[in-house]
């Protein structure tokens, strides 16, 4: 495998006159991935959001790794149940809340960790940084155009820092590809075939959650292609600048042939490929089934209900300011999972096929073939890595919370710049599926968009 020179480090955002009058400038990325700059002194945490994500990823897990660097203050939910559960999962003694002003101003914590619905983010990202905190959300960074400028306003006017946690972006393989994308061996980007597939095993549980309706998580453009379309903004170092979007319904919701309320209380358990059985996972139980009369939200939804209302396919054409030209499909009900990525240049083809599950064995390294014009191809190995999201999660949490001072060379932490542009392309997408039309994503938000040079 040959070696790629490491790039340079440039700044975030130029600081130019292309900026809006008025605007103040949101932090450039060498300023806002640092949030603890006081070495020998633990990081007082508060987390709000108690589900999976909260109690798992950024709670028992950054517990168990990190104790020497971090201490929760606080724990926060609406429902106290899953509140008062998760603080012995994640084995803390700290108090737990409902009431989030009352946590902020007991608890008075260095960092806010925000793992609640998509759609509430902009609540606690606000108030958290409007109390003199940095905060780090989880992606997508929130749902709607008019909520993400209030986002960056509230960021503007504090001071603070706001971090989205795009942990693809520190998976090796995605790493790989940035840096030969860097180092110009495909020369210039000029497009990029982009198709993802979620399987029928997490595909469907999307539509078994809170997810199945564009008022929590703003529909899976936001939601889950959130990562796609920041892997694309990293990746080819420009902002998006139109989007136009085809997206339907017509696999789960009412087009299925079974519907119940949930999984527990159907009446088709024998005949329903997508029926799940909850009861046997203890932690879901714990979390969730043992919860449900505080506000009864029921994790196993019927995946045929009537009124899920977010598209199970969606095809995207992204054009961005260097003119480059991306096509994006995602599927929610395919029999394996994973994508295909294939970047076309001006002296070759760089593409990769990774399957992150399927019903075959799986290899332990991925492969990206790179292909020159007038030449060979070249098979590059990379090892998979350890852990979540293949190797992403724990290099993203030493980031955060072992070393925030360590290096970036691959620019792979993310701001809210980054958090803005990735759901912009979403929302873009999702409104321009609702009105036919394609959608200029600088009348969204107010941050100027940039040909080259993000940050690479």
């Amino acid at each position: 495998m040959k070696t790629i020179p490491q790039s340079s480090r440039r700044d975030f955002l130029a600081k130019s006159g292309a900026l809006l009058a008025g605007s103040m400038f949101v932090h450039p990325v060498s300023e806002a991935l640092n949030l603890w700059d006081k070495p020998g002194e633990k990081m007082k945490i508060a987390l709000v959001g108690t589900g999976s994500r909260g109690t798992g990823m950024f709670g028992r897990d950054v517990k168990r790794v990190y104790d020497e660097q971090i201490t929760f203050v606080g724990l926060c939910d609406k429902n106290i149940g899953r509140a008062t559960y998760a603080k012995g999962f994640i084995g803390v003694d700290c108090p737990v809340y409902t009431d989030f002003d009352k946590m902020l101003t007991e608890a008075k914590p260095d960092v806010l960790i925000v793992t609640t619905m998509d759609s509430t983010h902009h609540e606690f990202i606000i108030k958290g940084l409007e109390s003199g905190i940095n905060v780090i959300s989880e992606k997508p960074m929130t749902t709607d155009e008019f909520k993400c400028q209030s986002i960056l306003d509230a960021e503007r006017k504090s001071g603070k820092k706001l971090i989205v946690t795009f942990n693809y972006r520190y998976s090796p393989h995605r790493q790989k590809l940035y840096e030969l994308l860097r180092a110009g061996e495909i020369g210039d980007v000029t497009s990029v075939d982009f198709h993802w597939y979620l399987n029928t095993s997490h595909g469907a549980d999307y539509f078994r959650r809170w997810h199945g309706y564009k008022k929590n998580g703003g529909s899976l453009l936001v939601h889950k292609s959130t990562h796609h379309f920041d892997l694309l903004n990293w990746w080819l170092d420009s902002d998006p600048e139109e989007v136009f979007a085809y997206g339907s319904l017509e696999f789960y919701g009412k087009n299925g042939p079974f519907r119940g309320k949930n999984c527990r209380s159907c009446a088709h358990k024998i005949d329903c490929d997508f029926y799940w059985d909850v009861t046997k996972s203890k932690s879901y139980m714990d979390l969730y089934v043992n919860n449900e009369q505080h506000d009864g939200y029921y994790r196993d939804g019927c995946v045929f209900r009537e009124d899920i209302d977010i598209f199970d396919k969606m095809a995207v054409q992204i054009k961005y300011k260097n003119n480059v030209q991306v096509s994006y499909s995602l599927t929610t009900y395919s029999p394996y999972e994973g994508y295909r990525i294939a970047f076309n240049g001006t002296k070759g083809r760089l593409e990769a096929w990774i399957k992150e599950s399927q019903p075959w064995e799986e290899k332990v390294e991925d492969e990206i073939h790179l292909t020159k014009n007038f030449g060979e191809r070249e098979i590059i190995i990379v090892p998979q890595g350890g852990g979540g999201h293949g190797g992403g999660d724990a290099r993203l949490k030493d980031k955060l919370f072992k070393d925030p001072t360590v290096a970036d060379p691959w620019r792979q932490s993310a701001g809210s710049r980054d958090g803005a542009m990735s759901i912009l392309v979403g929302i873009a997408a999702r409104n321009s599926i609702e009105t036919g039309k394609p959608v200029k994503v600088q009348d969204l938000v107010d941050i100027p968009l940039q040909a080259k040079g993000r940050g690479a």
